[in-house]
């Protein structure tokens, strides 16, 4: 029960979250230099790293995205009839909070070593 739920509410997440950062992003770019220069220094430190906001944001609209698929891939496996099995489901919930949070520790990892 608990994957479904956070299934809905990464996609509800992502969908809000995620395109008001878009729209701001893009109007930002529209509106000159100095616009987008306000909007990156919302996120950003002086010398271009995350600032704490940023980095909180980046995280969690990217675990949201990784949880999202994960759960996403469980559904279809399911839809196929598969996986029915208490023990076996419960397993592959559990995995997907596993998968989403290695995958969203190794995007920041490279993320961070470039």
């Amino acid at each position: 029960m608990t994957v479904s739920i956070l299934h809905r509410a990464t996609g509800s997440g992502m969908a809000t979250v995620g395109s008001l950062l878009l729209v701001w992003f893009l109007a930002a770019l529209a509106s000159g230099a100095e616009a987008y220069a306000t909007f990156r220094d919302v996120f950003t430190l002086s010398d271009g790293r995350l600032n704490i906001l940023g980095w909180i944001i980046g995280v969690g609209l990217t675990f949201s995205l990784f949880q999202h698929m994960m759960s996403g891939i469980r559904h279809l496996v399911l839809d196929t009839g598969a996986a029915f099995e208490l023990k076996l489901n419960r397993n592959l919930a559990r995995l997907t909070f596993v998968g989403s949070t290695l995958l969203t520790l190794a995007f920041w990892l490279y993320v961070g070593t470039k």
